[in-house]
């Protein structure tokens, strides 16, 4: 280290509490930096994204990931930097997402989704500031490089003839059901046999199963009926269960939701579970769809392809434009090499000014 970085190291290490955290400051992209604490919390999100994809072996796939961990940092960084220099503040967005997320919670007040984030120890302010950025980083890419891709008529239809086998299907049925459950409470005892049925509250059962179907027949929404009512697993849903072939449900259950139509709503159906009824979102037909129908799939098929690299491509653009100085030992995978590193000719002024305000001190590189 020489004499100058030490007395930088100096200038911001003297004065520090026995409570004050000491980072490490990994990037700098023109005034923000990214400390290793940064990485860190981004390398546990794509673990957990991954764990929650189902990956069995997640560690060759996050060692392909860190390579890019600093780069994707950077690259948010600059699309963070390049809204707000077009005056996109996201504030309109961002309560919206957050009212949102706080209906799907069921809580009544902001101030309760606040206490929830807490409880699960996360800080609300850099939740709702990730949001922002989150949606600062999609309207930048959609207006500078999304409406930018022109992908006409022509190229959907030679798209939908050259994959004709993959669109082809087999007939199947989307269905949302309401559960209305007769399965007894488990019993505290692990080998006590099942109780017997009671037939009087199978009989209630059965009259709320037949209630709520004439609620639904007389006008109620089915979803907002299942969310209410149903005790079934996918009651906040609105019940829905997916998309199901022939083959996989039983016979009974097969004959009637097969033989519906798109919107159809079935009878109170005895099950092991209890009474359910059952709603056809959509009966899909084997064979090839029309284009119209899938059209739209594929213009965004089409429009993902060549986003890619066509986002990469602004992104090294705007690296060009900026001043990016990465520490020796860390690597951007997105590094243009005409690139410019910043004259820095007071940073320990610079450093402890723009730092005074917060509890974090940050070892400089």
């Amino acid at each position: 280290m020489n004499l100058f970085r030490l007395s930088c190291f100096l200038c911001l290490t003297l004065g520090l509490s026995a409570q004050t955290v000491v980072e490490e400051i990994v990037a700098r992209v023109n005034n923000e930096i990214i400390t290793t604490s940064d990485l860190k919390r981004s390398r546990e999100q794509v673990r957990t994204e991954l764990q929650q994809q189902g990956a069995t072996d997640v560690a060759p796939q996050m060692s392909q990931k860190e390579k890019d961990l600093l780069r994707d940092l950077i690259d948010q960084q600059l699309l963070v930097q390049r809204g707000k220099d077009e005056g996109i503040t996201a504030e309109t967005d961002v309560i919206k997402r957050l009212d949102e997320i706080r209906k799907s919670m069921n809580l009544e007040t902001m101030e309760d989704l606040e206490k929830a984030a807490q409880q699960q120890g996360v800080s609300f302010e850099d939740f709702k500031s990730n949001l922002r950025n989150g949606i600062i980083t999609q309207q930048v890419i959609g207006q500078e490089v999304g409406r930018k891709l022109n992908i006409t008529p022509t190229e959907v239809a030679t798209y939908y003839e050259q994959h004709k086998k993959e669109f082809s299907r087999p007939e199947q049925v989307e269905l949302a059901e309401i559960l209305v459950s007769t399965e007894p409470a488990p019993s505290a005892q692990k080998d006590a046999p099942p109780p017997a049925e009671d037939p009087a509250k199978l009989a209630a059962a059965e009259a709320k199963a037949k209630q709520v179907l004439e609620s639904i027949r007389a006008g109620a929404k089915f979803e907002d009926v299942a969310k209410k009512e149903s005790n079934g697993p996918t009651a906040a849903q609105g019940g829905e269960l997916g998309a199901f072939t022939r083959g996989s449900l039983a016979k009974e259950l097969e004959d009637k939701t097969f033989a519906m139509k798109d919107g159809e709503v079935s009878d109170v159906i005895r099950t092991k579970q209890g009474f359910i009824i059952l709603k056809v979102l959509r009966h899909q037909q084997a064979g090839l769809p029309p284009l119209k129908e899938v059209e739209n799939k594929i213009y965004e098929t089409i429009y993902y392809e060549r986003l890619q690299p066509a986002l990469r491509q602004f992104l090294t653009k705007l690296r060009e434009e900026a001043f990016i100085d990465v520490k020796q030992g860390y690597v951007d995978s997105g590094a243009s090499p005409n690139q410019t590193k910043p004259v820095i000719t007071d940073v320990a002024s610079a450093e402890t000014k723009d730092k005074t305000k917060k509890k974090k001190k940050f070892l400089l590189f």
